[in-house]
């Protein structure tokens, strides 16, 4: 069936089409609400993937929607949104550089978190990444993002009737995913790209999200070999040597798709190492244009911003010198001959003998660094110091731009509705403004506990839907529906712990004395549930072990019930937790948590963080907008685990269970709620994504382009 048959709304209508492709529906409610509003079932059945729902809508709804004088009204204003998104000269960038608005920001991540029907994502860098292009478009800043196709995505998390994680691909239906291939023609749009001695065929997709376009590569061609093929496929996937080669297509590819379709980028950012292979390519167009290797490289790095979110040394790429030689030898002419130079920018030894450190790279190549959150700046000053001495002056200084959340995405409509009540209907656009959240006091008690309850109880009822597909579908063992949430109450404190699985995250502490723990969930009248979401890499035995002990805790009898493992996590699942628990539990071993920002997005839907003090919260905690589990400073493990684990618990027994449980005269717990209110105010205009990239714009956007205006741009041209 060819794409365009599968939309056949009237012609008064016909913009549905449009709306469904611009992911910018996924953060404007009014957009959400036409699609939910022409067919609510339909809504709920596709999870909310308007493209692949629009196919399925019959042609009868269609024309009755085409008459229905409310419909007509959201539409009307959906589409107005759009193209205001798209369109608008009067931007928050526009505005403060009124003379850096022609020339785009090229945004380089190897994977990108924007919806549930476009599985291009892993975890956090990915959300961080679909954040700050969401909030780049409603800033209106110039930015174009490079990012991979991948057909398979990442995979699917079953676990087996012997509680181990099985992983599962499939492959994307292109129909019903919001992606439109570039074409020439009839034939799609093509760039070559060295590996060896061959040549690799490239297409591209794109996204579009409001102002921002996403450009996605895709090996996947019938002129590639099988092996090429596979390049693209899936996130994350294959030995060394396919990583090696997914990031040379990424980052010299990704330039050549830019300069083909006619960017000129003023500003090139890489977001973790994994893209470093661009400045490479950037680097060659200006020796071919006669720079010499010295006055090529300061040209880069002046126009470059690269930001790190790794203070993990194994999660750090490197290759063996001998493997990137062989893989970059089709880049002939003048960058053959400056072979040697080129990799001594990556060569790095960090005990285990010199290979070619992709984060090396990017150190030594670009002119402006950041970190994630302040600790993480203090990490990444201390793990790179070996390096310093090699770059000039003006790469020393490690930047500090903490990550934030995209606040549209993540906010929940009830408790916007809420806020458009008591903070006016222009909340939103001045969320990041800290005067505003001074009123949050202002909201009455029983109507905030009236919106928490609702969502835990959305939470709660999404998570026995899914057990009663589970059973329905798969013909599951009880016990497999008990783990999936069936025996949650509704009405008890619901603790949340989602993010991947892996030994440094310490799902597994909450468990260090479950006798105890068992007496905190069961106690009368005082319940306490604790929901897990996540996955282990595909090649992290550990935390696959992680997962298969949590999920044998949620079957276990003497924990009543009262611990749920919600399989397959993604941005749909993750919505409701960061929404829907009162608790919001991280426990991270110091300090190899970079920054994390599931807890941003509970704590501005009036969850409170319960985290030790390592990431955003080093620098979030005020002592009054959550708990902060107090560390240890014992080398061992052990010890740390003993000590931060009884700081756990005895926060649950004497701070945190009284608060939510003891009540006032209506029923309102008002302890609970000035902790709540105090974590929206801190959090929300701190944390935004808004925030983020203002600071991304103003102390590293801006004066990297006035260093990019004073140059002459490099333009190629490709076939």
């Amino acid at each position: 069936m060819e794409q365009d048959d599968l939309f056949s709304p009237p012609e008064r209508i016909a913009g549905l089409r449009s709306l469904a492709y611009d992911l910018s529906w996924t953060w404007h409610q009014n957009a959400r609400e036409v699609f939910r509003h022409l067919d609510y079932a339909l809504w709920r059945f596709t999870e909310h993937n308007p493209v692949r729902m629009l196919s399925m809508v019959s042609r009868e709804r269609f024309s009755e929607a085409a008459q229905e004088r409310s419909f007509l009204a959201l539409y009307d204003a959906a589409i107005e949104y759009l193209d205001r998104a798209r369109t608008a000269k009067d931007t928050w960038w526009s505005v403060r550089f009124p003379d850096l608005s022609t020339r785009p920001v090229a945004y380089f991540s190897a994977e990108f978190a924007l919806h549930q029907s476009l599985p291009i994502y892993a975890g956090g860098l990915g959300v961080l990444a679909g954040d700050l292009c969401k909030e780049a478009s409603d800033l209106g800043i110039p930015l174009v993002g490079v990012g991979f196709m991948y057909p398979q995505g990442y995979f699917h998390q079953r676990i087996s009737s012997a509680h181990w994680q099985e992983e599962t691909y499939e492959r994307l239906n292109w129909d019903q995913a919001p992606v439109e291939r570039l074409t020439d023609g009839s034939r799609p749009r093509l760039v070559l790209v060295p590996l060896g001695t061959r040549q690799v065929y490239v297409s591209v997709w794109i996204v579009r999200l409001g102002r921002v376009s996403l450009f996605l590569l895709d090996t996947d061609l019938e002129e590639n070999a099988p092996e090429d093929r596979e390049l693209s496929a899936r996130l994350y996937g294959g030995d060394r040597q396919m990583r090696l080669q997914q990031e040379i297509i990424l980052g010299i590819g990704g330039v050549r798709v830019l300069r083909g379709l006619g960017y000129d980028p003023m500003i090139w950012h890489l977001n973790e190492g994994h893209t470093a292979f661009l400045v490479l390519e950037r680097i060659r167009e200006a020796l071919e244009l006669g720079e010499s290797f010295e006055a090529a490289l300061k040209t880069v790095r002046s126009s470059t911003v690269f930001t790190t979110h790794t203070p993990v040394a194994a999660g750090h790429d490197a290759f063996p010198l001998h493997m990137v030689e062989a893989q970059l030898a089709g880049l002939s002419g003048a960058f053959k001959q400056h072979q040697t130079d080129i990799l001594e920018l990556g060569r790095y030894d960090n005990g285990d003998g010199s290979l070619f450190n992709m984060t090396t790279l990017a150190l030594r190549t670009t002119g402006a660094i950041n970190a994630v959150s302040q600790l993480h700046g203090s990490v990444t000053r201390e793990m790179w110091a070996p390096i310093w001495s090699d770059l000039p002056g003006g790469a020393r200084t490690i930047k500090v731009v903490t990550n934030g959340i995209h606040v549209p995405s993540w906010i929940a409509p009830n408790l916007a509705r809420l806020f458009d009540r008591h903070l006016g209907k222009e909340w939103l656009n001045h969320h990041d403004e800290t005067d505003l959240w001074e009123d949050i006091f202002n909201i009455p008690d029983e109507e905030l506990w009236a919106v928490r309850q609702e969502l835990r109880s959305y939470l709660i009822a999404f998570m026995r839907e899914r057990a009663r597909q589970l059973w329905a579908e798969e013909k599951v063992s009880s016990s497999r529906i008990v783990a999936a949430g069936t025996l949650l109450d509704p009405s008890a404190l619901t603790i949340g712990f989602a993010r991947r699985f892996t030994g440094y995250k310490r799902p597994d502490l909450v468990f260090h004395n479950p006798e105890r723990l068992a007496r905190i969930l069961t106690a009368p009248r005082r319940p306490v549930q604790i929901i897990f979401a996540g996955k282990a890499h595909p090649a992290d035995e550990d935390g696959k072990r992680i997962v298969h002990e949590t999920y044998k805790r949620a079957v276990d009898p003497s924990f009543g019930g009262r611990i749920a493992f919600m399989e397959d996590y993604d941005l749909h699942v993750a919505h409701f937790l960061v929404q829907g628990c009162d608790v919001w539990l991280n426990t991270p071993q110091r300090p190899y948590e970079a920054s994390g920002t599931s807890g941003m997005k509970a704590s501005i839907n009036g969850g409170i963080h319960l985290s030790v003090g390592d990431g955003w919260w080093a620098e979030g905690y005020t002592g009054f907008n959550g708990w902060l589990i107090e560390g240890s400073a014992d080398d061992d493990p052990s010890m740390t685990n003993a000590t931060e684990a009884e700081a756990l618990y005895r926060l649950l027994e004497v701070e945190i269970v009284p608060a939510f449980y003891d009540r006032d005269t209506n029923g309102i717990p008002t302890r609970w709620l000035r902790i709540a209110k105090e974590a929206i105010r801190t959090v929300m205009p701190r944390f935004s994504a808004r925030r983020m990239i203002k600071q991304y714009a103003e102390e590293m956007y801006e004066p990297a382009a006035r260093l990019a205006a004073s140059s002459s741009p490099l333009r190629t041209t490709i076939g």
